[in-house]
């Protein structure tokens, strides 16, 4: 698995993957949004963040868009999903920056596991008013340890 920045033409694919791993979220509307105004916000997100992708053999299996000691999206393809590449992918967002915060909705019972076994500590829950889909959230923040982890 290579981990690399995602070339132009590779945004929509991360969100067409948005859009489908947003399917797992219980609560979750993926079709709020058509899959054409996902890869326009997807566009005007590259424009503030960094995306990175996990990739093998240039196919995308996850992405990760990093932004300013944020991670603003981490989705992996569904059928790829407890493989070790979210895992990945956050490693890599944990070796460039040593304070990182993230959203994630309540709901997504998966997604909290998944970084609370990861090191990252809740700091706020939402009632969700703050956010687009009106789906209570939380956010955690992960701060690296001396000894670096």
């Amino acid at each position: 698995m290579e981990i690399r920045l995602l070339r132009d033409a590779e945004i929509d694919v991360a969100a067409a993957q948005h859009r489908e791993s947003g399917k797992l979220i219980p609560g979750f509307d993926p079709t709020l949004h058509t899959l054409d105004e996902t890869v326009t916000f997807y566009r005007k997100a590259s424009d503030r963040g960094v995306f990175w992708g996990a990739f093998d053999e240039g196919k995308l299996l996850g992405h990760l868009v990093l932004e300013a000691g944020w991670i603003e999206h981490l989705y992996v393809d569904p059928g790829l999903q407890g493989q070790g590449i979210g895992r990945a992918l956050l490693d890599y967002a944990k070796g460039q920056h040593a304070d990182l915060q993230l959203y994630t909705f309540q709901s997504n019972r998966r997604a909290r596991r998944f970084y609370e076994k990861a090191g990252f500590v809740v700091e706020d829950m939402t009632d969700g008013e703050r956010n687009e889909e009106k789906q209570p959230d939380m956010r955690y923040r992960w701060i690296e340890k001396k000894d670096g982890s």
